[in-house]
């Protein structure tokens, strides 16, 4: 039965926090870059911030204990995600793909744009298991890497193109990794992907359906079955004629030559 606490709830928080991470990140990264180690100093602290929520309620499996966990692995990934979006940390690579770049050679040039950042991902991954491991309260360790499965999947769905990418929240500073975007197609990878992340969902919702009515449980599974299907929203639409960057047109301030 769907209760308020374990699953109504859970799913509302999930879309807003969602929805005002994005623009905020969007805001920040858009504006002028004197402004980034600001923003960098600010991220950085609710990162470590976000580290001390997932160490402290690692050990409760309370209801706040998985809201707790939960919104301090997001404040993690909203550092990785502003260092990223900042330039701060990409990759070596930081030029256009050369025009002529086809196959492996044009894979080995993509990944070197943003090496860096899917490193540091990929370690605070790991790091946040190993941590969390037999642990009551693993949430903030899963929902970092669901957000990380999920953003690798976009990243090579792009990579090897789809029909729709809308790029209005994309920094100005960063526009030589669009020229790593693939061609305007739609591929059964797309598609693999869409019904992959979908399924996920479908499994994540059941799970929480299945736990017991208003438990730690329930809301845990909530939150990453909302993840999952914003995941395989965002996935769909990248197949569909849809500006999903229109969302989040609050967050953007005028565009100013990059500099």
């Amino acid at each position: 039965m769907v209760s308020w606490t374990g699953h109504v709830l859970p799913v509302v928080a999930t879309i807003a926090v969602w929805f005002l991470a994005t623009g905020l990140i969007a805001w920040a990264d858009n504006r002028e870059r004197r402004t980034f180690p600001l923003s960098l100093l600010l991220a950085g602290a609710a990162g470590v911030g976000g580290l001390v929520m997932v160490a402290a309620t690692m050990k409760s499996a309370s209801l706040w204990g998985v809201y707790a966990s939960f919104a301090g692995a997001i404040l993690i990934w909203a550092w990785h995600e502003i260092t990223f979006l900042t330039g701060a940390i990409t990759g070596p690579r930081r030029e256009p793909c050369p025009a002529d770049a086809r196959g492996i050679k044009r894979f080995v040039h993509a990944v070197g744009a943003i090496a860096w950042h899917e490193i540091a991902l990929a370690f605070s991954a790991l790091g946040l298991i190993s941590f969390s491991w037999d642990a009551p309260n693993q949430l903030g360790a899963m929902t970092f890497t669901l957000l990380l499965v999920m953003r690798l999947s976009t990243k090579i769905v792009i990579f090897l193109g789809v029909p729709n990418m809308s790029t209005e929240i994309f920094p100005p500073h960063l526009a030589y990794l669009k020229t790593y975007f693939g061609p305007r197609r739609l591929g059964i990878e797309l598609m693999i992907a869409i019904l992959a992340t979908s399924g996920l969902a479908i499994w994540l919702g059941l799970i929480a359906l299945n736990a017991p009515e208003g438990s730690a449980s329930a809301a845990g599974a909530s939150l990453l079955f909302a993840l999952a299907a914003l995941g395989a929203l965002e996935h769909l639409f990248l197949a569909l004629p849809v500006r999903d960057g229109a969302l989040w047109g609050w967050a953007l301030p005028t565009r100013r030559p990059v500099g």
